[in-house]
C-alpha cells in the first residue's frame, strides 16, 4: 500500500491509539508521541456504547473486550450503612443502562488498542510537543526531548488540559461543572461484590466502589464545590483535603481514604468539566478526543466520543484527497453527536449529589420509583447516554 503521508499523533490514550490504528491501516506513516515513559495502563472502569461498540467491532476487538470485562452486573444506590436503596441491572445491548454490557478497565482498552499498532506505528514515549509551526505544505514540530520533525499532519489526542491544543488553538472554553472527582484502586475485601455501589452522602458528596477483573476494587470520591486549584496540588495535600471533606461519612469512605493515603500510584484527582472548542481543526492540525470535546465523566460518553471521533477523523482523511475537505466532513459529522453527548440532565451533577439530608431522602425515593418495574421503562432511556445517535460511514 502506498504511503499517503506522515501524521504525528500526540497522546497515547484511547483517542490517540485508535486514531493511530485507523490511520496506519489506511496507509499513513504514523508516529505516536506520549508524555509518559510507557503506555499508561492505569485507570477506572469505562463503558463502550453505541457507535463506539461498532468501531471496536470493526477493529476486531469486540469479543476480546467482552471477555476482558470487569464483571460489573449493575448499579446499586446504597445508604450510609451500605444497604441497597435501589438497583439497576447492567444493560444487555450496545447502549442501554447505567452499566453497559461492555464494561472494561481503561488500561485494558488502551492496551488492546496499542496491541494493534505493533509493526504499524512508531512510538515516542517520554516526550511531548513543545512548539508547532505550520505552513501550506506541512507541520514542523519541536519536541521537549527528542529531535524535531516535520509531518504532513498533526492530530492532537491529548486530555482535558491539552498543552498542544493551547499552542495551536489558544485558549478554548472549558465549562466547569462545579465538582471534583478523585479516583483510586483499593484492596478487594470479602464484602465487595460485582455491583457498582453508589452512596449519595449529603453535602454534595458521593462515595463509589466498582468491581474490576484483576482482584482489586476501583474507588471514587466526588464532591461539589467551587474551583480551588486542588487539582494542581501534590497528592499528599489532595488526600489530606479529601479526609477533611469526607471525615463524617461512613460506609466505605474511611477504607478508601486509608488506602489512598498509603499508596498514590493509582490516585488521580481532577476538576469535572467539558471542552467546548469553537473549531477542531486549524491548517494541518486537528483535535480529537477529550482535547476537542471532553463531555465530562458524568456524561458516560467520553470513551464513545474518543473511539468514534478517531474513526471518523481517520476515515475522512482516507476517503478524501484534501485534508481541508476531510476536516470539514469530520466536523460536520461529529458536531451533532458531540452536542448531544454534552447535553447533561437538568441539574447536572447536583441532581444526584444532594446537599441536605432531606435531598438525600428525596433522591432515595426517586431511585426506588425509578427501579420499579414501571419506572425502569422510563429510566432505561434516562440512564442511557446518546451513544448511538450517529450513523457511522463504512470507510475503505
Amino acid at each position: 500500500m502506498p504511503v499517503r503521508g506522515s501524521v504525528l499523533v500526540s497522546g497515547a490514550g484511547v483517542a490517540g491509539t485508535a486514531a493511530a490504528y485507523w490511520l496506519s491501516r489506511s496507509g499513513w506513516d504514523v508516529v505516536l508521541v506520549e508524555r509518559a515513559a510507557a503506555l499508561r495502563t492505569a485507570g477506572q472502569n469505562i463503558d463502550v456504547r453505541g457507535a463506539a461498540r461498532t468501531v471496536v467491532r470493526r477493529m476486531g476487538l469486540e469479543a476480546h473486550l467482552l471477555a476482558a470485562g470487569t464483571g460489573e452486573v449493575g448499579t446499586r444506590f446504597v445508604d450510609r450503612r451500605g444497604r441497597t436503596v435501589a438497583e439497576f441491572p447492567a444493560g444487555t445491548a450496545d447502549t442501554d443502562g447505567p452499566t453497559a454490557e461492555m464494561e472494561v478497565l481503561r488500561g485494558e482498552l488502551v492496551a488492546s488498542l496499542d496491541a494493534l499498532l505493533r509493526d504499524r506505528v512508531a512510538h515516542r514515549y517520554g516526550d511531548s510537543v513543545r512548539a508547532v509551526v505550520q505552513d501550506a505544505e506541512g507541520v514542523d514540530v519541536e519536541f521537549a526531548h527528542g529531535p524535531p520533525g516535520r509531518f504532513d499532519l498533526l492530530v492532537v489526542a491529548e486530555g482535558f488540559h491539552s498543552h498542544t491544543r493551547r499552542l495551536v488553538f489558544g485558549d478554548v472554553r472549558l465549562r466547569d461543572l462545579g465538582q471534583y472527582m478523585a479516583y483510586g484502586t483499593v484492596p478487594r475485601t470479602a464484602e465487595d461484590d460485582h455491583w457498582w455501589r453508589w452512596l449519595p452522602a449529603g453535602r454534595g458528596r458521593a462515595v463509589m466502589l466498582r468491581p474490576d477483573n484483576v482482584g482489586t476494587t476501583r474507588a471514587l470520591l466526588a464532591f461539589l464545590g467551587p474551583p480551588t486549584g486542588l487539582e494542581r496540588r501534590a497528592p499528599r495535600e489532595q488526600v489530606a483535603h479529601l479526609r477533611e471533606v469526607f471525615a463524617d461519612v461512613g460506609w466505605a469512605a474511611p477504607r478508601i481514604l486509608g488506602a489512598l493515603a498509603a499508596d498514590h500510584d493509582d490516585f488521580y484527582l481532577d476538576r469535572v468539566g467539558q471542552v467546548h472548542a469553537p473549531r477542531w481543526t486549524h491548517g494541518r492540525v486537528a483535535l480529537t478526543g477529550d482535547a476537542a470535546y471532553c463531555p465530562s465523566p458524568i456524561s458516560g460518553m467520553g470513551t464513545s466520543l474518543a473511539l468514534t471521533g478517531a474513526y471518523v477523523l481517520a476515515g475522512e482523511l482516507t476517503a478524501r484527497q484534501d485534508h481541508a475537505a476531510a476536516w470539514g466532513a469530520y466536523e460536520a459529522l461529529m458536531r451533532p453527536y458531540v452536542r448531544r453527548a454534552q447535553q447533561l440532565p437538568p441539574g447536572g451533577p447536583r441532581l444526584v449529589n444532594p446537599v441536605s439530608g432531606v435531598g438525600v431522602s428525596v433522591l432515595h425515593t426517586v431511585m426506588r420509583l425509578a427501579a420499579s418495574r414501571v419506572g425502569r421503562a422510563v429510566t432505561a432511556r434516562l440512564f442511557a447516554p446518546p451513544a448511538d445517535s450517529i450513523a457511522l460511514p463504512a470507510y475503505p
